[in-house]
């Protein structure tokens, strides 16, 4: 088929060999070209017809990059993506396919939580051609009820023992995360430039931080020695007898910490905790400062939640909390009884 638009002409197979549909698939496209001209929907031609889901998915990552936010955890969603539909034509995906994709994965045991940040980035990308100029429309992805809200935290003896069976470059790591609440990505960004040693202060940069607020962490007891450790220790010596200096405060051979899904595993097993996330430390660390009388105001400064609903959420109460309610109740009736 042959049409113009702003004095060019554009050529383009109509995908069919009856002539009928081959009017019909001209007649939707020159409602398309005068759509353009009224303003209602700009005019992509047929270039929108070869952006495939790869395409993109690679803008989104691209996008991410410039940004500051691309994070090991982002990259391991996209990636299924990538597996499952990236071959696709943009402007064929629908949300049927979509759909068939969600039922797949709950088969397979996958977490509703999980199918969201995966399908939330193909959303993403799509919003993001669409802001370009790329496409005009996306296909409905749906979003699940995620009912898998977990309440894991560590007792202290617990976070011992998980700390004596991780490797090396994992204990200060963790040990940090366990004090501050900080998220993992959070924790991985943070380099040198960010510690004020003359006020010991961290300084979190908004760019870094998952909701793009700035904060800042004091550098007192344990949380200071731990960075006096780090900086001790940042001198590294290759095989070769060179010296380098990592840009990042935690690190392995100079590259910030990424996944270590296995390490982690080996790490609760030998240590007989059963199964725990490195997300549950963000919890235990909101718990232990609300219980040691830490005003909530400046614990959320700490961890860097901006809302209550979501604090509350994290500020989990256990059975320990209940029990000594109930004690602290029974000696306040007891001194007073007449």
């Amino acid at each position: 088929m042959s049409y113009y638009h702003d004095g060019r002409e554009y050529r383009e197979s109509t995908g069919t060999a009856e002539e009928k549909q081959a009017r019909k698939v001209l007649r939707l496209r020159l409602q398309d070209v005068a759509n353009d001209q009224r303003g209602i929907q700009p005019f992509l031609g047929p270039g929108a017809n070869r952006v495939r889901i790869n395409n993109l998915l690679d803008e989104l990552a691209q996008d991410y990059r410039v940004r500051g936010k691309l994070s090991p955890s982002i990259t391991s969603h996209l990636k299924p993506m990538r597996e499952r539909f990236g071959t696709i034509r943009a402007t064929q995906l629908d949300a049927k396919e979509i759909d068939s994709y969600i039922a797949e994965q709950l088969e397979a045991g996958i977490a509703p939580a999980t199918i969201n940040r995966r399908t939330q980035l193909l959303s993403q990308a799509y919003n993001l051609a669409l802001l370009r100029g790329r496409l005009t429309k996306k296909p409905h992805i749906r979003k699940l009820p995620e009912k898998n809200v977990r309440q894991g935290f560590f007792e202290h003896d617990e976070f011992a023992r998980i700390i004596a069976h991780l490797p090396a470059h994992l204990r200060d790591y963790c040990r940090f995360a366990y004090l501050t609440g900080w998220r993992r990505g959070e924790c991985s960004s943070l380099t040198w430039e960010d510690v004020d040693h003359r006020s010991r202060l961290i300084h979190l940069r908004p760019e870094r931080s998952k909701n793009g607020y700035a904060r800042k962490v004091a550098l007192e007891g344990e949380l200071w020695e731990i960075i006096q450790r780090r900086w001790h220790d940042r001198v590294i010596t290759r095989k070769n007898g060179t010296a380098t200096m990592p840009r990042y405060v935690f690190h392995r051979d100079s590259h910030p910490i990424g996944e270590f899904k296995k390490s982690w595993a080996s790490a609760c097993a030998a240590a007989g905790v059963g199964h725990k996330l490195f997300h549950d430390f963000r919890r235990t660390a909101i718990r232990n400062m609300v219980r040691a009388g830490v005003p909530e105001s400046v614990a959320m400064k700490i961890s860097g939640h901006r809302t209550r609903a979501v604090f509350d959420r994290y500020n989990i109460t256990d059975e320990r909390d209940l029990r000594d309610a109930m004690t602290k109740t029974q000696a306040y009736l007891a001194t007073n009884r007449p």
